[in-house]
């Protein structure tokens, strides 16, 4: 705790205990880098300062608002989420893990988290920079360490009062750790390297995404025009959006839409 005390990182997030704003960035901050998340944060709750707010508004706003931080279907998923909070929670965030998981797009990691940082339930759970502490510490020049492992460890060294401090202190140390030594978490039974983005699905959709958003509907000729992305892949990204529910089409123009 001494290294988080002398020089922890400074985000808006850590500055409230308003469940619907820590909600907001555990959404964000999936797959998503810190420095890219604060300004994106500060303009939803700006937009969207209530988890009533955000249930009223449209998906194309809550989308066009999103762009940049890509995987959009946690856009969609945080704006039903939203949606459940007030019809079936009274617009109060649960404190409950279980409840919290039962929400749309919240795994176990996000519900504990949400939990811990905004009502402070002691929870264990396991994020990136909270894997590397653990791997670098506790299995020196062991690989494939399975999460089961880590988690353990994690039970048995959260204290009984003050865990969302000591979470933050984890995260941070991990984050400055992997600045020093090779990524602990190569040694991990679940890790993946992210894919390349220039060429990617993800590119193609969201490409889709801001071509929608600013026109408010268009042909695949104007999205293509407007990406510079082929055709085909266009048109595969297409029938993806619309499984999720992000994009609908009607006489082959496209718009946000879908099943919320």
């Amino acid at each position: 705790m001494s290294h988080y005390r002398s020089g922890a990182r400074s985000f808006p997030w850590r500055d409230t205990r308003d469940p619907y704003a820590i909600l907001v960035s555990e959404f964000m901050l999936q797959q998503t880098q810190t420095d890219r998340v604060v300004p994106k944060y500060l303009a939803w709750l700006a937009a969207f300062p209530t988890v009533q707010d955000l249930a009223s508004a449209e998906l194309a706003d809550v989308l066009a608002l999103w762009v940049g931080l890509g995987y959009n279907r946690r856009a969609r998923f945080l704006h039903e989420t939203a949606r459940a909070i007030v019809s079936a929670h009274g617009g109060r965030v649960p404190d409950d893990a279980e409840a919290l998981d039962a929400l749309p797009g919240i795994g176990p990691y996000t519900a504990r988290a949400i939990s811990t940082f905004a009502y402070g339930r002691r929870h264990a759970f396991i994020e990136t920079n909270i894997r590397s502490v653990f791997i670098y510490f506790f299995f020196k020049d062991l690989e494939d360490v399975s999460d089961r492992e880590v988690l353990g460890l994690v039970e048995e060294t959260l204290p009984d009062e003050g865990c969302r401090d000591w979470y933050y202190a984890l995260m941070d140390y991990g984050a400055a750790l992997k600045r020093s030594v090779e990524n602990p978490n190569r040694r991990s039974k679940h890790y993946a390297r992210q894919s390349r983005f220039e060429g990617s699905p993800r590119q193609a959709r969201g490409a889709i995404v801001r071509a929608l958003t600013a026109h408010g509907k268009a042909d695949v000729d104007l999205i293509v025009a407007d990406s510079g992305i082929e055709r085909e892949r266009i048109v595969s990204a297409l029938e993806t959006l619309m499984r999720d529910g992000i994009v609908a089409e009607k006489g082959g123009v496209y718009r946000i839409g879908g099943k919320t």
